[in-house]
């Protein structure tokens, strides 16, 4: 593994072994693809192979059939603790809202009411900086309001690794261990730590999945990359958006927006 992607890892442990010394109870967000499943390998890589809290699949029931197959294996090979939390149907969510971002809505309120039955203080996602200009605006330790809602223009700063850690009470704290992480380095270091991964991701006939969501809202988009190293050849020169195959993205300018304002992930 080469010095960036140690540097990498290093910072990310660091960041996880600071939450679970600052926030309890606290969780992690497992959407089971790509960013949060290399997320948990360094997770178990912090604590010495166990996981101390629990994982949280936020389960819209629309998840495409590879992913669901990919979390019980996975569930099962690493023993993990996991919660698979289902969110509330879409006829009860903002009807104003456009079709693809009503659908994403789901797993903000199934955010909501984890929240409300479980009372994590804290919890970890894989989110990277790089992925939406939204996400570029969050800090490591990032405070949630007790609605979940968001103010973005109100981010403490994060100088020299120093986090944030005493919050008001009624919030909860998000964690992002891989903010500074981009799509190219968790392909990287998904090869150099042989993490598995859904197969998804690999083309078949012409097209693969970037981005991994539910099968309403996401689609795979045109590439013959059919394996890891040439995933990292593709990204070395592609010019296509990594949420290109996104639908919610497409919909309005701030439907992204809105959506993270409420308290998505």
């Amino acid at each position: 593994m080469n010095a960036h992607l140690k540097a990498l890892e290093a910072k990310s442990i660091y960041i996880i072994r600071e939450a679970y010394n600052s926030v309890d109870p606290m969780a992690m967000l497992w959407s089971i693809g790509k960013d949060s499943t290399a997320l948990l390998w360094l997770v178990r890589k912090a604590f010495f192979g166990r996981i101390p809290f629990p994982m949280v699949l936020l389960d819209t029931g629309m998840e495409l059939p590879e992913v669901y197959a990919f979390r019980d294996q996975i569930i099962k090979d690493w023993g993990l603790d996991c919660i698979n939390h289902m969110c509330p149907p879409e006829e009860e969510m903002d009807q104003t809202l456009p079709p693809s971002t009503r659908a994403a809505m789901r797993k903000t309120e199934g955010l909501k009411s984890l929240l409300e039955e479980h009372k994590f203080k804290g919890l970890i996602l894989g989110i990277r900086r790089d992925e939406q200009s939204m996400r570029a605006k969050e800090r490591v330790f990032s405070t949630r309001s007790a609605d979940g809602s968001w103010n973005f223009k109100d981010q403490p700063p994060e100088f020299w690794d120093q986090y944030k850690t005493d919050f008001p009470e009624g919030c909860h704290v998000r964690i992002h261990p891989l903010l500074q992480w981009t799509e190219l380095d968790i392909w990287e270091y998904t090869k150099a730590q042989n993490i598995p991964c859904v197969p998804l991701y690999f083309a078949r006939d012409g097209k693969r999945y970037r981005s991994l969501g539910e099968k309403n809202i996401t689609f795979p988009v045109d590439s013959n990359a059919s394996n890891i190293d040439e995933i990292i050849a593709e990204l070395k020169t592609t010019k296509t958006s990594e949420r290109s195959g996104r639908t919610m993205d497409k919909e309005t300018e701030s439907s992204f927006e809105t959506l993270r304002q409420r308290g998505y992930m």
